[in-house]
């Protein structure tokens, strides 16, 4: 198996363009829709609900906000868009001809989920800012750990296109795992609440020990977390998946 070069690059770039020309089309999706969860469930739902862990429920939600428009901006580009590149428009075809590699695309592809995913964190953070709810400069670390879960739910995300046998098959990955993880992660409201058999399972999602690490930076406080854990977790995933794709997305193309 040949490693990614630098012509990974390449791709990231090719999708950026798209990217670019099509924002119009497509911002809606990634800074309305999260601003508009964010002041529904933080002024409207949080407005009957009690401080959470000393923290007013518009605060508390912002870190998981940040955690799940993250998840799902990159999982989005790396299924949905993947697939119809790699099937639909043939554009892994085209590319393969050239001098990269089939590791360079999935390194670009990688790189490019994790690049909207910082993007997502970066506008959620700034309408968060703009509303008076960001206390602490710590919270400037969000992106940071927003891009290593990009790499981990993108890595997650071209595995399952690589493997599945139709672009149908995507929604087994978002209603049995993606939607699932988003209320069971802490984003919303906190793992210990749930039964303890729910919160062992909330403790070994992907997604939980990004919200963790997501909400020390916004609130300023890493007291409650086990940022090493957290970030083992993270990067663990990420490897794993990452390492996986290079060997599914080779058989893949090779069909």
């Amino acid at each position: 198996m040949n490693w990614p070069t630098y012509r990974a690059f390449y791709m990231w770039l090719r999708n950026y363009d798209v990217f670019i020309r099509l924002f119009w089309s497509i911002a809606p999706g990634f800074i309305i829709e999260p601003v508009v969860l964010l002041v529904a469930l933080g002024f409207g739902f949080g407005s009957f609900i009690g401080d959470i862990n000393g923290q007013p429920y518009m605060e508390f939600i912002i870190p998981g906000v940040i955690a799940s428009y993250a998840m799902t901006s990159a999982t989005f580009e790396c299924t949905y868009n993947v697939f119809f590149r790699m099937d639909f428009r043939k554009t892994y075809d085209s590319i393969l001809a050239t001098p990269m590699n089939i590791s360079d695309v999935v390194t670009g592809e990688v790189l490019w989920g994790a690049t909207r995913s910082i993007i997502t964190a970066c506008i959620i953070l700034l309408v968060a800012a703009l509303f008076g709810v960001i206390h602490s400069p710590l919270a400037l670390l969000a992106p940071v750990f927003a891009v290593l879960e990009g790499i981990m739910f993108a890595s997650m995300g071209v595995f399952f296109a690589s493997i599945v046998p139709s672009v149908y098959s995507f929604n087994y990955y978002f209603t049995l795992f993606i939607g699932p993880m988003t209320f069971f992660s802490g984003a919303f409201f906190p793992v210990s609440s749930f039964p303890e058999t729910v919160q062992v399972i909330s403790n070994i999602v992907p997604l939980t020990p990004a919200v963790s690490l997501i909400r020390g930076a916004v609130s300023g406080d890493f007291a409650g977390v086990n940022v090493v854990i957290s970030l083992l977790a993270v990067i663990g995933v990420s490897a794993a998946f990452y390492i996986a794709t290079l060997f599914s997305m080779k058989r893949r193309v090779m069909e």
